[in-house]
């Protein structure tokens, strides 16, 4: 069978499927030539040829636009946004404005293959789309000065928004959902509206893409009415984006420069101290494209069995298998399904054997890729395989980063409840690699917040202070995200290093988790209903107010812990479960199958107030009851 042209060929000469190879340069000059024409056709103008050098206007630049350009110092425009925001429509109209070229992605995506997007979709693939898409955007950033219009996903990943910041000024058209959908409801050629439900397709995609796209150097609002005027806003944006004497070439310059940095090397080191078992976890950006060397330097001479799940395989394994090859390091590759079923006997038993058909040996390294599901099964088998192999920790969730992949406990769940069949087992190495994150789902980026706030409520008001100022940064994948993964970890490394199997204080940890597992257990770990962090959310909430109500702590303390969570749009009482049913005997009886029952008395983390944890051992069945009760009357 032949194989897809790897992203269609298109850097250097294009190759339709069993065609013969396209030469580039006449292929460039047809979809100028096109655009020209369509150009020419909507602003029925003529003469509307486009410099090729960089930095100079063209002969439709006026003096205040020939100054803008000069400006911009040969950085190319890129136009970023939803399907439907008028990215083609403005980038037209604005290239002409400035005397630039213009070219759509997309376009060039299509021409280049020879199929439309959506064929392409349906032939090859979401996973083979964005490949190619990140090549075409790096190709015409690398070209010449230019107006660029993206596809609605090309910002979604790392490698591009940092090639964005290196040679070009990302514009987010903003537009809000009705103004979306009448747009795209005029095409039928949208793949990922394909569906029966496109509204709520178009919100989720919202959802997931906005706070990234926020992570643009300058949002326009676009909205109905005519281009130009979106044209003149985005003029007005980038001649008041730098007022100082530096300039906006030079502000822009140093803001890319950051980014490249950022993008060179992790942000952050936390050392988990455990004497001679001792590892680190490393927090930033491109870290699975650079797990090979760390691997290498952590398990020297090692072959790596991967863990991972068939969601995730698409988006992350290349990248991780490429590294590992660069490092000389051999690798096999075990699938599971996505999801909390998978921690199970029937998964952990296919990874062992996966493992062991393999070859690998002793000194090898089992390697989780994936969240917390994958990385407990994998963990799990790491410490059984040989009795006992080398593992590392490449966490691409929230909730993963900062909690499941540090320190050492592996586990799959049991009919009668989550966690309780495992082993304390440490990593040799974690990578929290941060740009992972960038297509999180906005529901699974919310659920991993959960455990942010967590370290805060245990014993740092400080931090949760910080995150009620800051955790809308944290949301948009600034800064404060690589801040607020390496503050939670050095707080788990510190519980962790002084109580590694949970005989004293590493219980802290478990601050709501009492309620959220039985939460969980109740819905029968259905992900519809209900993940792991959002069963946390509602067990923090209904720990603090169970406290209020013990006299431990004030209610306000409460009350300011659920309005933070409900503010991150977590969910923070039982009800708001969709299709709760269950009673307060129901939970009651969950609760004693969990790992944190002694002799059947139950075991709460309950506060003093904000950053005030305790153990509180023996509590009554009966004060947990009627407390449930009234949880569930409201």
């Amino acid at each position: 069978m032949r194989r897809p042209p790897s992203a269609y060929q298109m850097v250097g000469a294009g190759r339709q499927a069993g065609a013969a190879p396209i030469d580039p340069a006449p292929l460039k000059s047809a979809a100028a030539t096109w655009y020209a024409g369509a150009m020419q056709a909507m602003d029925d103008t003529s003469g509307a040829e486009r410099s090729a050098s960089s930095g100079q206007p063209g002969p439709h630049a006026d003096s205040r636009a020939a100054a803008l350009v000069r400006r911009l110092g040969g950085r190319s425009l890129v136009l970023v946004g939803m399907m439907g925001s008028g990215k083609t429509s403005v980038g037209r109209r604005l290239a002409h404005r400035l005397g630039l070229d213009f070219v759509d992605a997309d376009a060039e995506i299509e021409s280049a293959a020879g199929m439309t997007i959506a064929d392409i979709f349906a032939k090859h693939g979401e996973a083979y789309f964005r490949d190619g898409e990140r090549r075409v955007v790096a190709r015409l950033l690398g070209e010449r000065q230019r107006v660029i219009a993206t596809g609605g996903g090309a910002f979604m990943a790392a490698q591009t928004r940092e090639a964005i910041a290196r040679q070009g000024v990302s514009i987010w058209l903003k537009a809000d959902v009705d103004v979306l959908l009448r747009r795209v409801r005029k095409r039928n050629n949208r793949p990922l509206l394909a569906d029966v439900d496109a509204e709520a397709t178009m919100r989720r995609l919202i959802e997931e893409r906005y706070p990234v796209y926020a992570q643009a150097d300058f949002t326009i609002e676009s909205k109905e009415g005519p281009h130009e005027a979106v044209v003149e806003a985005i003029i007005a944006a980038l001649e008041g984006g730098r007022a100082d004497a530096s300039g906006l070439a030079s502000g822009l310059a140093h803001r890319a420069d950051a980014a490249h940095a950022a993008a060179s090397a992790p942000q952050a080191r936390v050392r988990v101290e455990l004497a001679a078992r001792a590892y680190d976890i490393l927090i930033g950006p491109d870290l699975i494209a650079q797990a090979g060397e760390h691997i290498a330097r952590a398990a020297p001479g090692s072959a790596c069995a991967i863990v991972t799940d068939s969601h995730l395989a698409a988006a992350h394994l290349p990248a991780l298998q490429a590294s590992l090859d660069a490092a000389g390091l051999r690798h096999a590759l075990v699938t599971i399904p996505p999801g909390e079923s998978s921690k199970s006997w029937e998964m952990f038993e296919r990874v062992c054997e996966g493992v062991i058909g393999a070859r690998m040996e002793r000194g090898d390294a089992v390697v989780a890729l994936g969240g917390g599901v994958v990385g407990d099964l994998a963990g799990f088998a790491a410490s059984v395989i040989r009795r006992g192999m080398r593992f590392v920790q490449i966490p691409t969730s929230l909730l993963a980063q900062v909690d499941s992949s540090v320190g050492g406990k592996t586990a799959i769940n049991s009919a009668h409840g989550k966690n309780l069949i495992g082993a304390f087992y440490q990593p040799c190495l974690v990578l929290a690699d941060t740009g992972a994150l960038a297509s999180l789902p906005a529901r699974e980026f919310r659920a991993g917040y959960a455990e942010i706030v967590k370290y805060g409520l245990i014993d740092d008001a400080a931090f949760f202070g910080w995150l009620e100022r800051n955790w809308r940064g944290v949301f948009a994948r600034g800064p404060e995200l690589t801040e607020a993964i390496a503050k939670s970890c050095a707080s788990k490394a510190a519980v962790v290093a002084r109580d590694e199997t949970e005989q004293g204080d590493r219980a802290l940890l478990n601050l709501g988790h009492t309620f959220g597992h039985a939460l969980e257990s109740l819905t029968h770990f259905d992900g519809a209903r209900l993940v792991h962090g959002e069963g946390v959310a509602i067990g923090l909430a209904c720990a603090l107010r169970f406290s209020a109500r013990l006299g431990h702590c004030s209610l306000a303390d409460a009350q300011r812990a659920e309005a933070h969570l409900r503010a991150a749009g977590l969910p923070s009482r039982i009800d708001h479960i969709a299709g709760w049913n269950a009673g307060p005997d129901e939970i009651l009886d969950a609760m004693h199958q969990d790992k944190k029952v002694s002799r059947g008395a139950l075991t709460f983390i309950l506060a003093r107030g904000i950053g005030q944890s305790f153990i509180a051992r023996g509590v009554p069945a009966s004060d947990v009851r009627a407390f449930l009760a009234d949880e569930l009357a409201r």
